[in-house]
Order: structure tokens, then C-alpha cells, then sequence
């Protein structure tokens, strides 16, 4: 084959076999933050209320979820849930689903931290005001858990975007999917997982970066 050759790929290569990949991608990262973070903040809220039965089904879920591969979790629901369900559910749908509920879990930790940093005194101005529990919550605590917790949040966002490189496992056709498929057609599987390297790089270190700002200037305002 000779020297590693990246002169194969242009725009007609790009758009056809990569674009998709790398959209679908993005719609995985956003989908399961916005999902992980709304599930998350329900776990987080379930193991701080101080009943045992949402601590304990809550705190399982967690450590449980935190304590397994991401890649093994993908496979077994892809190739389990077809089986108890009776039909196939779609590589790019299974992993969706998988990606939620697996983000959930880290992003519950997450949230828990963000909340337990909030001065107690604020919530007992809340209760002085005569606010129940979820209005406290809802208009005092998780607003300020979000703005403490948001460089956090994004960086594990920008974990999970790496990680989408997994569901390439069951076949779901990402960005990953899209440089490998182009490599394995032109000849040149090499230099494709090169470039996906390269790609994902620059997203990642690009993010890195403006949540590093973000960090600052939230400081700032604090």
C-alpha cells in the first residue's frame, strides 16, 4: 500500500460518507445531555430527599450504571431489548435510548454536587417565605446548582461526544462510521482513523477551550 496517503479525501468523499456520521453524532451528544441532565437532576433530587424509597431504587441505579463499561451497556441492551420486545429497534435509536441512561447516572453526581454547594441559609430563606419543597428547588436551588455546575456539565458533555465513537460497536452509523466506511472503499483504512482522530480532536480541544473561558468568567461574576 506504501505511505500514509490523506490526499485521498476531499469534499465529494467528506460530504458523502462523513457529514452524516458527524451529524448524528452531534444529535447523540445533544440529545442524551438534554436527556441524562433532566433524568439526572430526578436521580440527584431522588437521593437527596431523605426517603429511602427513592434513595435506595436511585443510588442503585447510579452506582450501578457508574460501575459498568459503556460499550458493554450499548451491546446489551441492543441485543437483549430486541429479544424482549420481539422486534428490532434500530442501531442509532437503541443507542439514544442507551446514551440517556447511562449519562443520566453521571450527570445525577453531577447535580448532586451542584446542589449540596448551595448555602443552606437560601433554602431556608425559601421555607421562611413559605415556599414548599419544589418551589425552593425550582426557583432557588436548581438554578444556582445549573450556573455552579454548568463548566461541568460541558465538559462531560464533551466526554459523551468522544464516547458516541462506541455505538460504532453495533453498527449505528456516526462519525466514526463514516471515516471507516470511506477508508474501507478508497482502500485506505489507515489514514481514516487518522483523520477521525484528527476530527475529533479538534471538536474536543475547540470545546476544552470556550468551557475554559466560560469558567473563568463565571469566577469572574462569583
Amino acid at each position: 500500500m506504501g505511505g500514509l496517503d490523506l490526499s485521498f479525501v476531499n469534499w465529494e468523499i467528506i460530504s458523502k460518507f462523513v457529514v452524516n456520521g458527524f451529524w448524528f453524532s452531534v444529535q447523540l451528544t445533544i440529545v442524551a445531555t438534554l436527556g441524562g441532565i433532566f433524568f439526572g437532576t430526578i436521580l440527584a433530587l431522588m437521593r437527596l430527599s431523605g426517603k429511602k424509597v427513592l434513595m435506595i431504587p436511585a443510588t442503585f441505579y447510579v452506582n450501578g450504571m457508574r460501575s459498568i463499561p459503556l460499550v458493554m451497556v450499548i451491546l446489551w441492551f441492543y441485543l437483549l431489548v430486541p429479544t424482549l420486545i420481539g422486534r428490532p429497534i434500530g442501531a442509532e435509536l437503541s443507542a439514544t435510548i442507551t446514551f440517556i441512561a447511562f449519562e443520566a447516572a453521571y450527570f445525577s453526581e453531577i447535580m448532586r454536587a451542584g446542589i449540596q454547594s448551595i448555602p443552606r441559609g437560601q433554602v431556608y430563606a425559601g421555607q421562611a417565605l413559605g415556599m414548599t419543597y419544589s418551589q425552593n428547588m425550582r426557583l432557588v436551588v436548581l438554578p444556582q446548582a445549573f450556573r455552579n455546575m454548568l463548566p461541568v456539565l460541558l465538559t462531560q458533555t464533551i466526554i459523551l461526544f468522544q464516547d458516541t465513537s462506541l455505538v460504532y460497536a453495533i453498527g449505528a452509523y456516526d462519525l466514526l462510521k463514516g471515516f471507516v466506511t470511506a477508508g474501507k472503499i478508497y482502500g485506505r483504512p489507515e489514514e481514516a482513523y487518522i483523520l477521525a482522530a484528527v476530527v475529533y480532536f479538534v471538536v474536543c480541544f475547540g470545546l476544552s477551550y470556550l468551557v475554559k473561558r466560560l469558567q473563568n468568567k463565571i469566577a469572574i461574576i462569583r
